[in-house]
């Protein structure tokens, strides 16, 4: 990320911050501002960078597949589960 913008210093400023934390980080903001650009710089320069990094577009989820979509389900845990799937935390943790 480049940039000399009060905004685009700040905003690496907290992606410095973030990364070497093991806290959770949630990134907001409108379409198109670089949310997943920042998502991505966070997880470059943090302790688990060598796992994977799994983006997800969660506005285009439906609600209803969201849980499943995040944490997976097991084969038979509703309608139409014909097999087990990992989630995006799962995949991520590289487990």
């Amino acid at each position: 990320m480049i940039g000399r913008s009060l905004a685009i210093r700040r905003a690496i400023r907290l992606i410095e911050e973030a990364a070497p934390t093991s806290a959770p980080v949630i990134v907001t903001g409108e379409s198109g501002t670089g949310k997943e650009l920042a998502a991505g710089a966070i997880h470059d320069q943090s302790p688990r960078q060598r796992r994977p990094f799994i983006a997800i577009n969660c506005g285009a989820v439906p609600e209803n597949l969201i849980e499943s979509e995040l944490f997976g389900h097991e084969r038979g845990a509703f309608t139409g589960a014909d097999r087990r799937r990992e989630g995006c935390f799962e995949l991520a943790n590289g487990v």
